[in-house]
């Protein structure tokens, strides 16, 4: 059965599933809060991956590239709850309470881990807004995310230089960023967003470090990884090509013979 995302209220996610099911790329736009009820979920991002335990709680930073892949308990399900932390709530939040931002975050990692018992509380409070035996109203939906961001902070109060940091993304190492991020399909403006550039500055930046258009480079690119996957790790497509950015296997033999003149067999 595919996993199902059901949103209880506004900004808050209930993802399930009763097999395991890989996620698609996923461009995280905002700040959220998560928990994973059930289950696990491996994340992979440019910096590596990452597994989200059962009753672990997990705080994902905004614009960033993650994929899922999602591993119900030996119970049989996979239960995940979410809330968006958004920039216009965050901005009342700074606002009401005169908050400004002293510095950048010191912790470089993506994905953070805070086993905070009261977090836990937290997300086990709306647990009645799965189960619908409570309805949630605009105004209770704004006073939870501001418990979650009070929770945040409290559990490490260094998070407001993260939390209310509202400067726009800079621009980035374009060809460090590239090699990092190729195996993820998403569109050419999202690549554009993260590296701090317009779609037409990073085409034209693109053009000037790789000498070739987006597209052009990701195909090969991935091409790339994947001869040496068969021909050193002796992997078979069937188990990467998604990873690698493929939409179908098809697809991915068509382009690995127009580009090598042979099969992924005969490699």
């Amino acid at each position: 059965m595919e996993a199902k995302a059901e949103i209880i209220f506004d900004r808050f996610v209930y993802s399930c599933a009763f097999e395991k099911y890989r996620g698609h790329e996923e461009f995280i736009p905002e700040h959220f809060l998560g928990f994973q009820l059930s289950g696990e979920t491996h994340a992979f991002h440019a910096d590596g991956h990452a597994v989200i335990r059962e009753n672990t709680v997990v705080f994902v930073p905004k614009n960033q590239l993650i994929r899922t892949i999602k591993y119900p308990s030996k119970e049989g399900n996979y239960q995940f709850l979410a809330i968006t932390l958004d920039t216009a709530a965050l901005r009342r939040c700074a606002a009401e309470n005169k908050i400004s931002v002293s510095g950048g975050y010191r912790n470089s990692q993506k994905l953070f881990f805070k086993p905070d018992e009261f977090l836990r509380s937290y997300f086990m409070s709306l647990t009645p807004y799965i189960n619908r035996t409570k309805e949630a109203t605009p105004k209770l939906a704004d006073l939870k995310i501001r418990e979650a961001i009070e929770l945040l902070l409290q559990s490490n109060p260094d998070f407001k230089n993260l939390l209310f940091d509202f400067s726009e993304p800079h621009k980035i190492d374009l060809q460090e960023f590239m090699q990092q991020n190729y195996m993820f399909n998403v569109p050419v403006a999202t690549l554009a967003r993260l590296t701090g550039r317009s779609l037409s500055g990073f085409k034209r930046d693109f053009a000037k470090i790789f000498g070739t258009t987006p597209k052009i480079w990701l195909k090969e690119r991935r091409l790339e990884e994947a001869h040496y996957l068969i021909r050193h790790k002796q992997q078979k497509p069937s188990d990467f090509y998604l990873e690698l950015g493929f939409e179908n296997l098809s697809h991915f033999y068509f382009s690995f013979r127009q580009k090598y003149g042979i099969t992924t067999s005969e490699v």
